[in-house]
């Protein structure tokens, strides 16, 4: 598509007389009648729908066990705990992240550093990783942000040399790959079946592992530490799923493949219609990587003829959702700046990203004058 060809008209309300929202989320016939299914059932609680889930998401991402919480920040603390981490043992993740990943550090009595992250895919720089690493470093936790993995392979030299865990946070990154190899598989993965994600359950988790002990662990901490009723092998918590949630999420997974397929459409117009606007930096597809765009994220550089926060309320008149995921570093809140097992340092990188980013959609739901709008609408703002 010629993006000249978009280059029209002023910003103003939208005269469809709906905004075109950041995200949507629909159900079809076969997640009804699921659903339905378990409630005739009488039985709601986690079973057998659970276990069709878990064993379908292994089978289709490629790995040997898949575990289902209550929500994918539980996954993350989960994971953690079967880590079996100690009072001063450090993880190193991105301060370019939602809060649940620090938050899930915290709680599993960990101390959360931070290594830089790049601009061209978002996510943790392995070289900042190098020079994080101390003695007192357990864990790497590498965050897949917007639906693109981190840089896997020198992480994974990283950690075999130093003797650590992979931890990835592959939250918004349900079938990402990288060189073939999928999210959740370099040794625990979490994910999250949030409302907003690409495969969503309303609220839930999975934990995929390679390891059958820490999956048999996993198993057994979510639920009160029980193998066999009032049998307790370890201390736990309930991080059950329901399989009233499990019957919405199965359905998607069948279809995942055009899900994704829809949404690279998407990003794919949205990138031909926006990389020659100065000043506007469009995200890409780095070789080597399956995106599945969870997100489409542009950078709002200083040479842009507009400001971000500008560019928002310009969308926002037009009639367009945006988000800015997210507006301050991790660390940079007043809960965490002083906290005693947050150990802030200088992330340049991620300081000025913070500043430039803002999402656009790029769901499923878009129709292709939907994609012309928001195209049309980003060119006019920035004077493209």
């Amino acid at each position: 598509m010629d993006a000249r060809a978009v280059k029209t008209g002023s910003l103003k309300s939208s005269s469809r007389g709906r905004m075109i929202p950041i995200t949507t989320v629909k159900f079809g016939h076969e997640e009804e009648q699921l659903v339905l299914e378990v409630l005739r059932s009488g039985s709601i609680a986690q079973g057998p729908k659970v276990a069709q889930l878990e064993k379908r998401f292994a089978e289709l991402f490629n790995v040997p066990h898949a575990i289902a919480v209550n929500n994918g920040t539980t996954a993350l603390v989960a994971a953690l705990q079967v880590l079996d981490l100690k009072p001063g043992d450090e993880v190193i993740t991105s301060p370019f992240t939602f809060v649940a990943t620090l938050n899930a550090i915290l709680e599993a009595g960990a101390t959360a550093t931070f290594a830089d992250i790049r601009d061209d895919d978002f996510n943790i720089d392995p070289q900042s990783v190098a020079e994080r690493i101390t003695d007192r470093t357990k864990v790497l936790l590498p965050v897949h942000l917007y639906g693109q993995m981190a840089d896997m392979t020198p992480l994974a030299g990283l950690a075999a040399t130093h003797d650590l865990r992979i931890l990835e946070d592959a939250a918004q990154s349900h079938g990402a790959t990288y060189d073939g190899r999928h999210a959740g598989s370099y040794g625990l993965g979490t994910f999250s079946l949030y409302a907003t994600k690409n495969i969503t359950t309303g609220e839930g988790g999975l934990i995929t592992t390679d390891d059958a002990v820490l999956a048999d662990r996993l198993r057994v901490l979510r639920n009160q530490g029980m193998r066999a009723r009032y049998v307790y092998e370890m201390a736990g918590n309930n991080y059950r799923l329901t399989d009233l949630q499990a019957a919405i999420g199965i359905p998607q997974l069948e279809r995942y493949e055009s899900i994704v397929t829809a949404r690279r459409r998407n990003a794919d117009r949205l990138i031909e219609g926006l990389s020659d606007v100065p000043g506007i930096v469009v995200p890409r597809e780095l070789e080597g990587r399956g995106h599945v765009w969870h997100q489409f994220t542009i950078r709002v550089t200083e040479e842009a003829g507009i400001s971000r926060d500008t560019l928002v309320e310009e969308l926002t008149a037009r009639g367009i959702g945006s988000g800015i995921y997210y507006p301050k570093l991790v660390f940079d809140y007043d809960a965490y700046r002083t906290h005693p097992r947050v150990a802030i340092s200088d992330v340049p990188v991620a300081a000025r990203i913070v500043t430039e980013v803002v999402s656009l959609p790029v769901h499923t739901a878009l129709s292709d004058s939907d994609l012309t709008e928001i195209i049309s609408a980003v060119r006019t703002a920035a004077g493209a």
